[in-house]
């Protein structure tokens, strides 16, 4: 598998120039399997960007994993290029619901007056699926979703092919239920996706002193996600989900942070980058 960063921001897009080198577009990852699946976690504004390049060589399928319905998670559906093409299958996954479908509550955004034409209007075969709670097959790729710590409902993934695995655990805040230095891990929100994964890739948002005032919102400061991502025996730790205020000297100093926290007990530790492409394996990074 093949990861690449489109989107890392969280909350809100913040383009400019304080934020050039670590990016402003909000959540989206691209990862494509060894035998050309295509599969997309999140459908922030980096989806945009994306989807224009995945027109100049447009596959018939495409894979939408949507952890959650927040704006900043799916905004970016209604301008990627895909859905207005007519030779393409798009398959959007998201958390279940007892009270509405998937494809109803992501229509009530993609509506007037909050959006000028509604979803049904693009040519593509578009397909809605509740994720499994579990396993399932998306060409070769085994992906697993299970529910996680944040206001609504909320999925984190595992996406595994030939042994590597990437786990996206974004918008989760494990920290609200669980003593993460002591709770035994099985019993933390994330530790079945994130147990041994090559790559976590996971919501690092706040530091220690912003997390204070912001207990219960959702996210997680990047003490805990240190914590989190060692007891997970992660290989490399991907910060993520930036948050809005923090530019790229303030994410200088997060990464800085992060990596003497972590010691030796990470394989690598960084935050993640637009543009960034990883081949998900021990220490593949580039």
């Amino acid at each position: 598998m093949r990861a690449t960063i489109w989107g890392c921001r969280g909350s809100i897009a913040t383009p400019g120039p304080a934020t050039l080198r670590y990016g402003g577009n909000t959540s989206c990852v691209e990862v494509r399997s060894a035998a050309g699946d295509v599969l997309i976690l999140d459908a922030g504004t980096g989806l945009r960007p994306l989807g224009v390049e995945l027109m100049r060589d447009l596959p018939a399928r495409i894979d939408v994993l949507l952890t959650h319905l927040h704006v900043d998670h799916l905004e970016g559906l209604g301008f990627f290029a895909p859905l207005w093409a007519s030779d393409v299958e798009l398959h959007i996954w998201g958390p279940r619901s007892t009270v509405r479908p998937l494809s109803h509550r992501i229509e009530h955004y993609f509506s007037p007056p909050l959006f000028p034409v509604g979803l049904g209007e693009g040519t593509a075969r578009l397909e809605f699926h509740d994720a499994p709670e579990g396993e399932w097959m998306i060409g070769g790729v085994r992906v697993t979703s299970q529910p996680i710590l944040h206001p609504g409902a909320t999925v984190g993934y595992r996406l595994e092919e030939q042994g590597r695995s990437l786990a996206y655990v974004t918008d989760h805040e494990p920290a609200l239920a669980s003593d993460l230095a002591t709770t035994p891990f099985g019993w933390v929100s994330g530790a079945a996706l994130a147990f041994g994964a090559d790559v976590l890739i996971h919501d690092a948002q706040y530091t220690a002193e912003e997390y204070g005032t912001k207990v219960g919102w959702g996210h997680s400061s990047v003490d805990q996600v240190v914590t989190f991502a060692t007891r997970a025996k992660a290989d490399q730790l991907l910060l993520f989900h930036h948050d809005p205020s923090h530019d790229d000297d303030a994410m200088d100093a997060i990464v800085a942070h992060a990596r003497e926290t972590a010691g030796g007990a990470l394989g690598r530790c960084a935050a993640a980058t637009e543009g960034v492409t990883l081949d998900i394996g021990p220490s593949s990074w580039r």
